[in-house]
């Protein structure tokens, strides 16, 4: 059993909830926030707002670690970046290839957050032989065809899915019949893999669409009786008059 998949059992022995998994990277966030700022301790209000969550929600979460605070004095910022960095496996390297160098993937390789947050970046990887021997961010990039050697001799963990939707699934059976577990998916497609494997996807398309769901309903879209589209209500409406 990998070190991953004995952190994830030990969890799930404890019972964190894969709620409050989720939300540990956000309080990571602000804490290293807190700590660019030389702020020592915080309570679980400051540090709940930081967050965005509420302060009840956030002590639970940090219970779940064995961390309760002291009254009146609150949380050691350092001491729990380290028990949440342990807890999310930051505590050592975990080695990333990125799949896909267009523009996304460029950027993505650019990323100076990886470093510092565990993350490293060890092999770039796409299918144009335009690209191919092309440095970015101070790596080659590497044909494809490579994938299997790359992911062999670099011990790569996690694998970074960039590709235009229509190859995303191709490269995400490679990568994990190459043994990688853990797959985070830019891709605009859905991926299928076998039980054991993680598979994490953004997709920037639907949070914008989120967003304006949110903006129509503030501007008091359909249903709202605003500038939008007629909802059903409208129709209603229409046929009663």
């Amino acid at each position: 059993m990998t070190p991953r998949q004995n952190r994830n059992r030990d969890r799930a022995d404890r019972g964190i909830p894969e709620a409050t998994v989720a939300r540990l990277p956000v309080y990571l966030r602000a804490l290293h926030g807190l700590q660019d700022r030389g702020v020592a301790t915080v309570s679980s209000e400051e540090l709940a707002t930081a967050a965005g969550v509420n302060s009840a929600k956030l002590r639970k979460d940090l219970s779940h670690l064995g961390s309760y605070g002291t009254r009146g004095v609150g949380y050691e910022v350092e001491y729990l970046v380290y028990q949440i960095s342990r807890e999310l496996g930051l505590t050592q390297d975990w080695v990333v290839a990125i799949i896909g160098v267009g523009n996304l993937g460029r950027a993505l390789a650019g990323y100076g957050g990886f470093a510092s947050r565990g993350f490293r970046v060890a092999g770039l990887l796409d299918a144009d032989d335009a690209i191919v021997g092309e440095e970015i961010s101070g790596m080659a990039v590497e044909h494809i065809d490579r994938l299997e050697e790359v992911i062999a001799e670099r011990s790569v963990s996690i694998a970074v899915i960039a590709t235009p939707a229509g190859a995303a699934q191709g490269v995400c059976d490679r990568v994990v019949a190459a043994g990688v577990t853990s797959v985070l998916n830019f891709a605009p497609v859905v991926l299928s893999v076998p039980d054991g494997v993680d598979v994490r996807k953004v997709d920037l398309s639907i949070e914008l669409q989120i967003l304006a769901f949110h903006e129509q309903r503030k501007a008091g879209g359909p249903d709202g009786y605003g500038d939008g589209p007629p909802g059903p209500a409208h129709y209603v409406e229409a046929v009663d008059a």
